[in-house]
């Protein structure tokens, strides 16, 4: 890990650009973190469009973090931003674009190429970005994951043991294998719904809840579109956070 960048915020939140071999992402940490006293990590999952881009929700849910005690750091996703592109993942966009565009269902294949291949590659980098950021002195387990792509929260919490609590995003399409491997999830879970977000297979998210194995779950659902998250949502995404890793 290689930091390229370091400004100190108006609310004292240090944020630090870094680099991970070719792998750009940020960290923020809390005034409060420190080597005697380091701070619970919370990894902030966003969906594929460039951390350029997502920057500003991403600074206002690390914010949210920092006002908890909470470092929170997230990485640029496998064929995002300035990333080399995944030929195949963007052959199935086209294709995902053209059938609701059409009217058409999309299909599991379409799904399957739009999705997993972006699991495979960002599950493995999430968890040596992990390996990087807890040998930090101001950084300390327990650790949670926040956000999407679910299919990605969904492995990253069967798999990594360093993950102790998942708050999922519900609002990407999601393959029928990751609704097995949510059956081998066993961490609190908190599941994040928008009701009438017109880019999510509902059905889906609901199925999807059903199927994690944890004993600990909860899906907190919100009328309203993909964007229209309300304040009291993140609040309760807070104070489960706030329960499972303090």
């Amino acid at each position: 890990m290689h930091f390229t960048s370091e400004q100190r915020l108006d609310d004292d939140v240090r944020e630090r650009a870094f680099t991970l071999g070719d792998i750009p992402g940020i960290l923020w940490t809390p005034a409060s973190a420190s080597p005697t006293a380091p701070a619970p990590l919370i990894l902030l999952g966003h969906p594929p469009l460039g951390l350029r881009a997502m920057h500003p929700r991403l600074l206002d849910r690390a914010r949210h973090c920092a006002a908890r005690g909470f470092a929170a750091a997230t990485i640029e996703l496998p064929g995002s931003g300035d990333r080399p592109r995944m030929p195949g993942v963007d052959q199935a966009r086209a294709a995902l674009r053209q059938a609701v565009e059409a009217g058409e269902p999309v299909t599991d294949e379409i799904i399957d190429a739009l999705i997993l291949p972006l699991v495979d590659e960002a599950v493995p980098e999430w968890q040596t970005a992990l390996d990087s950021l807890l040998s930090l002195p101001e950084i300390g387990g327990p650790v949670g994951y926040s956000g999407g792509v679910i299919s990605i929260g969904v492995r990253l919490a069967a798999v990594e043991p360093r993950v102790a609590a998942a708050v999922l995003f519900a609002g990407s399409f999601v393959p029928r294998a990751v609704f097995e491997e949510a059956r081998r999830v066993s961490i609190p879970v908190h599941v994040l719904l928008q009701w009438d977000d017109r880019g999510n297979d509902r059905q889906a998210s609901l199925d999807l809840f059903d199927a994690l194995g944890s004993e600990e779950k909860t899906l907190h659902a919100n009328m309203g579109g993909h964007t229209g998250v309300p304040h009291h949502a993140s609040d309760a995404a807070d104070q489960f956070f706030a329960r499972h890793l303090k």
